[in-house]
């Protein structure tokens, strides 16, 4: 038996990088998982390794963030772990100075809007099946100023993590539990695809990480079914920070030091 076994996940953003590897982790933990993506061919597959069903949802589209909940509990009987993992990090998100508007919305609509809608629909159905876990993935550059700037990206992100931390108390006694995961840079395509084509900007990033690389997708995955299991029952309203020490780092230092 596993932590999360007979639990019915919802996970956003699942057919790569983050929401792949979570969706691989929960289901090794015995869980029901709902693969969502836009990505149809690529969440298919997830799905059929993981053994569960995908939905194919734009998380931006009300009606669609109801249905892929009604899919998983008309699939499995229930509802008991939304994993609001979807996001993006387009090049055009950049300095403030450069950014234009429709960028910036953009990623608004689908890092923090999607995570207003998916919240308010699965917290509903989570209290009608009594209770459960919500994570909302934030990012490490909630916390801190990032090294190289993707304005709307961070804000959005700063966005999630003050949602996440507001929901976590409203309903820490009705059974629902609300935490930010905080990754720092992992090696996701999203990351790989932002700075193959600018290794400059990459490695200004990874001198800031105290252990030296960046995460992999597993290691958040792992975060992930923790926070999901009833073995972070008195977690809520956090801000779980898996970032390789980069929240705490002033300096990093060198091998050997």
């Amino acid at each position: 038996m596993g932590r999360l076994d007979a639990k019915v996940a919802v996970i956003t953003g699942a057919a790569s990088g983050i929401g792949r590897a979570s969706a691989r982790r929960f289901a090794a933990e015995g869980a029901h998982v709902v693969v969502v993506d836009l990505d149809a061919d690529a969440g298919k597959d997830v799905a059929e390794e993981v053994g569960g069903i995908f939905v194919r949802a734009d998380v931006t589209d009300p009606d669609d963030v109801e249905a892929m909940y009604d899919a998983a509990i008309s699939r499995f009987g229930g509802l008991d772990v939304c994993f609001n993992n979807a996001g993006i990090s387009p090049p055009d998100d950049d300095s403030i100075l450069t950014t234009n508007l429709d960028a910036w919305r953009r990623v608004q609509e689908v890092n923090l809007t999607s995570v207003y809608l998916c919240c308010k629909s699965g917290i509903a159905r989570l209290l009608e099946h009594g209770g459960g876990s919500v994570i909302n993935t934030a990012s490490f550059v909630a916390v801190l100023g990032a090294a190289t700037s993707q304005i709307s990206y961070t804000a959005s992100k700063g966005g999630v993590l003050a949602l996440s931390r507001e929901l976590g108390v409203q309903f820490a006694r009705r059974g629902v539990r609300v935490n930010a995961l905080c990754p720092g840079p992992v090696n996701t395509p999203l990351l790989r695809e932002l700075f193959a084509k600018d290794p400059a900007r990459a490695a200004r990033r990874l001198v800031h990480v105290p252990m030296g690389r960046f995460g992999e997708p597993e290691e958040i995955a792992a975060a992930a079914a923790f926070l999901a299991s009833d073995d972070s029952s008195f977690i809520t309203a956090s801000t779980f920070l898996v970032d390789g020490g980069i929240h705490s780092a002033y300096v990093t230092p060198l091998d050997g030091d």
